[in-house]
């Protein structure tokens, strides 16, 4: 099983991070599912809006909702995200790796991406998600002590990448290999896959919607 983690302090930094490692998997031709995130700053604003672009070819979508300057608690869309998770399942299908941006609240409680994680190992796929301090405990009883850190550093994450995908075997489905939390939170909550006929739901977009 290849399940690796980074994890860091400073706001928006994991982001940026990933953005680069997916950056540069890119140019190399990987085909990945999941999503990496873009924290955008508003004048005037104590918080950033927050968006998804959502791999391999997805749209950007907005998942931050705007509830004005002074507003407290969630600003997540849970409509978007739930939308966002359907997506990447389905990418899943032709990837050669998952990114996870973050693992967080949603995923501990067995939502959001936590089913799309468990699927891709299933397939022996190499996934790498990015976990705040605040989450670290949840991931790692989610992982079982089969997920190993990585460097937070974008050249050895990648080399790390390339190494899993140089060693991907059987694609044959080995439910037997996954951490019992995650085997679980596959059997109960995985958000199931798109169908190429089932239309993605119209989002709220960064620069509009998007069908």
């Amino acid at each position: 099983m290849k399940l690796g983690y980074v994890s860091m302090r400073g706001k928006g930094r994991i982001d940026l991070l990933l953005a680069e490692v997916v950056e540069r998997l890119e140019a190399d031709g990987v085909a990945m599912a999941g999503a990496v995130q873009i924290n955008i700053d508003r004048p005037g604003r104590p918080r950033c809006d927050m968006d998804l672009r959502l791999l391999p070819d997805g749209p950007v979508v907005r998942i931050s909702v705007d509830r004005g300057a002074e507003a407290r608690g969630c600003r997540l869309d849970a409509g978007v995200l739930e939308q966002s998770a359907l997506w990447v399942a389905n990418a899943l299908e032709k990837a050669e790796l998952l990114v996870v941006n973050k693992f967080g609240k949603q995923e501990a409680e067995g939502k959001g991406l936590a089913g799309s994680i468990a699927d891709a190992l299933s397939r022996d796929l190499p996934v790498l998600v990015g976990v705040n301090g605040l989450n670290l405990p949840a991931f790692l009883q989610f992982a079982g002590g089969m997920a190993q850190e990585l460097s937070p550093d974008a050249a050895d994450i990648v080399d790390w990448c390339r190494r899993a995908l140089a060693g991907i075997g059987s694609r044959e489905t080995r439910f037997d290999t996954l951490p019992p939390a995650a085997n679980e939170r596959r059997l109960k909550h995985h958000p199931g896959a798109l169908s190429s006929s089932q239309p993605f739901r119209t989002i709220r977009h960064a620069r509009g919607t998007f069908r």
